[in-house]
C-alpha cells in the first residue's frame, strides 16, 4: 500500500523510520510529478525541497511551530504533508482546487501566505518577536531559498534579528536558482561556501560529530567555536554571523538521516540559526534537471518528452516574445538602450537581449526596487533604461517608482507583463492594480495595447518620448495580427476611432476592445442603438477631445478594463467627464474591489465575477441610463 495515501497529517510522518521516509520521499515527488503534468504549476522548486520538508515535519511540530515558506511556491510537498492530498491536489491551481502557495485560509498549518519573494525573513522575525513578547516556546521557522538573499528585504531583516529575538531557526535553501541562474555577490559568497575542500571536509566530519551527540551545552559552543573559526581560517569572515546568527553547514539537502540530526540539533539553540541546506532542483525528474529555468513554473507538458500538452494548430507569439524581439531591435540600433530585469529574462522576454546583446542587458535579481533605481541612475547618464517587471511586482518598487524616476521626470520605459489576471496563479500574481496606484503620479505616460502589433507601436513610442513611460500587457498569447517592419510612433494621449456611433460609446482598454466590438455588436442588433467604439490605447493622459467629443451627445458611456475599477480607467473616464461639466453617464466594467482567487483559466473568473460577455452585456442594458432612453423611446411611439 502506498505510503502517501496513509499520511494525513504530520504526525503520520514522524511514525516512519528512515527507509520509510525515502519511499514517500519517492511517492511524492511521483505524485508532484503526474499533478504539474496536467496542470502545471512550480515543479523544480517542489521536487528540490522534498527531503527538506519531510524532515522538518519529522522534527517540529506544525500547527503550533510555524514553518514561514519564502514565496511558498515550493509548498506542495507540505501541502501533501497536511492533509490535502486526493482530488483536491489533483486540482491544485486549478478552479476548486488548492492554491498553488500556501494561504492561511486554506490551512491552519499554513501560518503566513506568500506568493512575492523575500518576504519569509522578516515576517518570521515578527513572529518570533510576537512569541517572545507573549511567553509562547513554538519553534518559528523560515525557509528562504538563496534567491531570497538577493533581495533587499532579506537584509533588512537580518540586520534586525539579533535585536528583535533570541531564537529563531532559518533554513537557506540553496539550489543556486530562483527562476534563472542566480546572480550577484551573494551567489558567489555562497558558491565559496560550497566549493571550499578544506572546510567542507571538516564539516562533514562535525557534522559526524552532531550526529553522535545531539544537544549539550559545552559542545554546542565548542562546535559552534570550531565552525567559525574553521570558516574564518579559509574564507572571509562568516557573513551571517556577522549579523548575530550562527551558521552550519553547508549540508545535503536530501540527506534524510542528516537534516533530521541537524534540525534536531538547531531545534535546541537558544540562539538565531542558520543551516545551509544544498538541494538539487528538479530532482527526481531528469526533464526539470535538465531545463531546470523552463521547469521552474511550467504549463502542462508530456511526462516523457517534456514538451507541452497543448494541441491544435501554432498560437500567436507571446506577448513577452513579442516585447523581447522589439527590445532587442531597438538596442542594435541605439545602445543607449539597455534592458533591466529582476530575475526573470525569460518570463519577461528579456532572455533574447541577453542571448544577443549581453553588454546591454542587466539582471539584478529578485531586487526591483533596485532594478528602478538602477534604471533612474542610468538614465541621468544619457541611457534608455527597459526595466521588464510584471506588474505585480512592481508594486514593490512603489517609492522608487515615484521619489526616483517620475519625481525627476527621468527617460526610463516600464514594460509590466501580466498587466490582468494571472490565473493559475491567483491574487499574488494579478496584475490588476497598476492603473490606480500610476494614474495619480505626476509625469506618468500609461499605454496599454489592443494587439501585439500595437505593442511595438508603444515599445518604440515610449523610448522616443522624454520621461517615464509605462506599457501594460497581458500574459500570455496575442491575437495574432501581422507585426509591421517598422513601428509607428503614436502621438501621445492619442486614442483610435473603430467604430462610429452616437447613442453609446464604448472605450475600451486593452485586449478588451474585442469584447467592446462584440458587445457594439449585441447592442445594436437587440436594441437598435447607434454604438461608437474606441482603443482607448492611453489610460493616462486621456485623448479628452475625443471623449468629450463623442460623450456629448451620448446618453450612455461604457468603459472596459481588465483591471480593477477602483481608481482605474474607468474612473479616469468619469473624472475627465465630470471636470468638463458633463452629465453623461458612465457604466464601469471591470474586476471589483476584492482580491480575485485562482482558477482554471481567466474565463472561469470573468464569468464568476461579471466579466464575460453576457454579462457585460446585461450589465450595461440594465444600466438606469439606457433603461430611461428605451423608456422615453417606447412613451414617445404611443403618444404617436
Amino acid at each position: 500500500m502506498a505510503l502517501l495515501s496513509q499520511i494525513r497529517s504530520p504526525k503520520d510522518v514522524k511514525e516512519l523510520d528512515i527507509d520509510e521516509l525515502k519511499r514517500l520521499a519517492a511517492e511524492i515527488r511521483e505524485e508532484i510529478i503526474n499533478v504539474t503534468s496536467v496542470n502545471g504549476g512550480h515543479l523544480g522548486p517542489n521536487l528540490g525541497v522534498v527531503e527538506l520538508t519531510l524532515a522538518l515535519h519529522y522534527v517540529f511540530d506544525t500547527p503550533e511551530d510555524n514553518f514561514v515558506f519564502d514565496v511558498s511556491h515550493q509548498g506542495y510537498v507540505h501541502k501533501l504533508l497536511t492533509g490535502r492530498q486526493g482530488d483536491d491536489f489533483k486540482k491544485i491551481r486549478m478552479t476548486d482546487g488548492y492554491s498553488g502557495f500556501l494561504a492561511r485560509e486554506e490551512s491552519e498549518h499554513d501560518c503566513y501566505g506568500a506568493g512575492h519573494a523575500g518576504t519569509a525573513l522578516s515576517a518570521a522575525v515578527g513572529m518570533a518577536y510576537a512569541r517572545d513578547q507573549r511567553g509562547g516556546d513554538e519553534h518559528v521557522v523560515a525557509i528562504c531559498g538563496d534567491a531570497a538573499f538577493t533581495c533587499g528585504i532579506t537584509f533588512e531583516a537580518l540586520n534586525n534579528i539579533s535585536q528583535s529575538t533570541k531564537r529563531l531557526i532559518i533554513i537557506l535553501n540553496d539550489n543556486e536558482w530562483s527562476i534563472d541562474k542566480n546572480v550577484g555577490a551573494i551567489s558567489g559568497y555562497l558558491n565559496r561556501l560550497l566549493t571550499n575542500p578544506v572546510y567542507n571536509k571538516i564539516n562533514e566530519d562535525l557534522a559526524q560529530f552532531v550526529e553522535r551527540f545531539p544537544g549539550g551545552v559545552s559542545f554546542r559552543k565548542s562546535v559552534s567555536k570550531a565552525k567559525k573559526e574553521t570558516k574564518d581560517m579559509f574564507l572571509e569572515s562568516s557573513l551571517f554571523e556577522e549579523f548575530g546568527l550562527r551558521y552550519f553547514g553547508p549540508i545535503d539537502g536530501h540527506d534524510l538521516k542528516n537534516l533530521i540530526a541537524y534540525l534536531q540539533f538547531c531545534k535546541k539553540q537558544d540562539m538565531p540559526v542558520i543551516l545551509h541546506a544544498i538541494t538539487k532542483k528538479g530532482k527526481g525528474c531528469n526533464i526539470a534537471l535538465d531545463e531546470p529555468e523552463k521547469f521552474h513554473g511550467t504549463s502542462p507538458f508530456d511526462l516523457q518528452t517534456g514538451g507541452s500538452r497543448s494541441k491544435g494548430g501554432p498560437t500567436p507569439p507571446k506577448y513577452q516574445d513579442v516585447f523581447g524581439k522589439a527590445v532587442l531591435k531597438h538596442a542594435q540600433k541605439d545602445k543607449r538602450v539597455i534592458g533591466i530585469t529582476g530575475a526573470m529574462p525569460s518570463g519577461t522576454g528579456l532572455s533574447l537581449l541577453r542571448d544577443k546583446l549581453n553588454a546591454q542587458y542587466m539582471d539584478v535579481g529578485i531586487a526591483e526596487e533596485h532594478a528602478v533605481l538602477f534604471a533612474a541612475g542610468a538614465a541621468t547618464k544619457g541611457l534608455k533604461p527597459v526595466c521588464a517587471i510584471y506588474s505585480t511586482f512592481l508594486q514593490r518598487a512603489f517609492d522608487p517608482v515615484v521619489h526616483d524616476v517620475c519625481l525627476q521626470n527621468l527617460d526610463v520605459l516600464f514594460c509590466m507583463d501580466r498587466g490582468g489576471l494571472s490565473p493559475n496563479d491567483g491574487p499574488t500574481h494579478h496584475g490588476i492594480f497598476d492603473i490606480s496606484y500610476l494614474r495619480c503620479i505626476p509625469n506618468t505616460i500609461l499605454m496599454q495595447p489592443a494587439d501585439e502589433d500595437e505593442l511595438c507601436d508603444m515599445i518604440a513610442t515610449g523610448l522616443d518620448f522624454e520621461g517615464p513611460c509605462f506599457i501594460r500587457y497581458p500574459r500570455g498569447s496575442g491575437t495574432g495580427v501581422a507585426i509591421k517592419d517598422q513601428p509607428e510612433l503614436l502621438q501621445i494621449g492619442t486614442a483610435q476611432k473603430v467604430k462610429e456611433g452616437t447613442e453609446i460609446v464604448i472605450w475600451a482598454l486593452g485586449p478588451m476592445l474585442k469584447k467592446a466590438k462584440l458587445l457594439a455588436n449585441m447592442l445594436e442588433s437587440q436594441f437598435a442603438v447607434s454604438v461608437a467604439v474606441t482603443n482607448a490605447r492611453f489610460a493616462k493622459p486621456l485623448d479628452s477631445e475625443l471623449l468629450l467629443e463623442q460623450s456629448k451627445k451620448a446618453k450612455l458611456v461604457v468603459t472596459l478594463e481588465d483591471h480593477v475599477i477602483s481608481g482605474g480607467f474607468g474612473t479616469a473616464v468619469m473624472e475627465q467627464l465630470q471636470e468638463a461639466g458633463y452629465s453623461t453617464a458612465v457604466c464601469r466594467i471591470g474586476w471589483p474591489d476584492q482580491f480575485i482567487p485562482h482558477a482554471s483559466d481567466n474565463q472561469t473568473l470573468e464569468k464568476q465575477y461579471g466579466l464575460d460577455e453576457n454579462s457585460i452585456f446585461d450589465k450595461v442594458i440594465h444600466h438606469p441610463a439606457l433603461v430611461s432612453m428605451k423608456e422615453r423611446e417606447s412613451e414617445s411611439a404611443i403618444s404617436i
